[in-house]
């Protein structure tokens, strides 16, 4: 995805610098050419031979160091990089970017580059918050800097509060966006559904499973980085509504998620249901709490109805992608699926494997194609493959882009 792409990555001295390894490690699975510059102070975080390790290319820390090469260092780095990325920047290096000091190798090279610099803030709430910083921030904004907003959380400093670097996970999304994404998708309306279903019992309990809705929140943000027009439809989770979504319509249960679907399906040119909708639901629902006896509880169930089987009966022009979770014949049960509820993809995980299926923020899938055709991805962030599916989506809408 980044093959050919340059990278320099900035590290200051904070202790989110050890996010920053991940990052390093996510950008070069993607195949791009990672090159770090680290401030003295980073070094007290993390050591150089550890981004050395990762980046499998050597650290740079001193202005005045002896060099490799004949080329002067800061300027052989700012040419050569298509981004540079500052993860984590304190607050004292955006002081300095917005000052137009450069007294540090990496502050020297952020000064000569002509290429875009994306800064990932991280510091201390009160020290975010503070007017200056805020000042230096709008200034860097104006000249067209990147930033990525710090997350609020815990800190570790013991403040809760907004500062907390941004995940790598977000991070890799964002250089991806500035680097390749295009916007592809411009104009087409992509319906999406996430999450669980709860199917009542009772005022307290209920039917569930264990679907966390990230997949399908990625699959929304990538869409909404692409331009697409994304409404998405999502069962009861603990997630922030994706950026630059169109409508997010929460539902609880399948029969809401039904009716919101076929609301909205006519108006779409591609669906992709993500939810694990709930194939069963209590006979009857108690309006009161059923007490609890020693004698059991037997709950009578019936069917939900099966809302992409009904989708592809009605499927006209739509590109329609399913999901299929398995724990046994994946690619068996995932074709027979694609066929019988007529879909022009579906993506198939086996809940046994490590590092997928529910709750994690990776998943190992096999995207099968209508033809047969069936492509197996290794262990990916569930944003990386956010996108990857809407690769193959797109090679549906326009065939000749795959060729």
């Amino acid at each position: 995805m980044l093959q050919n792409k340059n990278i320099v990555l900035g590290v200051t001295g904070g202790i989110a610098a050890y996010k920053a390894c991940d990052l390093v490690s996510r950008l070069k699975k993607l195949g791009a050419n990672v090159n770090v510059v680290m401030t003295r102070a980073a070094t007290e975080f993390v050591t150089p031979l550890t981004f050395q390790t990762l980046s499998q290319n050597p650290v740079a820390v001193e202005m005045f160091q002896q060099p490799g090469s004949w080329e002067i260092e800061h300027i052989a780095l700012a040419k050569k990089a298509d981004l540079l990325v500052v993860a984590p920047a304190t607050a004292d290096m955006i002081g300095k970017i917005a000052g137009g000091i450069a007294d540090d190798l990496l502050s020297t090279t952020i000064m000569a580059t002509g290429a875009p610099v994306l800064l990932a803030p991280a510091m201390n709430t009160h020290m975010y918050q503070n007017p200056i910083v805020q000042e230096n921030i709008s200034r860097l904004k104006s000249f067209n800097y990147r930033l990525i907003a710090p997350e609020t959380g815990r800190l570790a400093c013991g403040d809760v509060g907004e500062g907390k670097m941004a995940s790598p996970e977000t991070l890799l999304a964002a250089i991806v966006k500035l680097l390749i994404r295009q916007p592809d998708l411009a104009g087409k309306r992509i319906l999406i559904t996430a999450g669980p279903t709860r199917e009542a019992i009772d005022p307290v309990r209920f039917i569930s499973n264990h679907s966390s809705g990230k997949m399908g929140y990625a699959l929304a943000r990538a869409a909404a980085e692409r331009d697409a027009v994304v409404t998405l439809i999502s069962g009861p989770v603990g997630l922030p509504r994706p950026n630059n979504v169109d409508l997010l319509i929460p539902v609880e249960s399948a029969a809401e998620m039904y009716r919101q679907v076929m609301a909205h399906y006519q108006d779409q040119d591609i669906v992709i249901m993500a939810a694990a909708v709930a194939d069963y639901r209590p006979k009857a629902v108690s309006p009161e709490k059923i007490k609890k006896t020693n004698n059991g509880l037997t709950l009578e169930l019936e069917k939900n109805t099966d809302i992409l089987l009904e989708l592809g009966q009605n499927k006209g022009n739509h590109i329609l992608v399913g999901f299929a979770a398995e724990t046994q014949n994946l690619l068996e049960y995932s074709r027979e699926k694609l066929v019988h509820k007529n879909l022009d993809l579906i993506v198939a995980n086996d809940l046994t494997e490590e590092g997928a299926g529910f709750g994690g923020d990776t998943n190992i899938i096999r995207i099968i194609h209508r033809s047969g055709q069936v492509d197996s991805l290794p262990k990916l962030t569930k944003t990386e493959l956010g996108h990857i599916i809407l690769d193959k989506v797109r090679s549906l809408l326009e065939p000749a882009a795959a060729l």
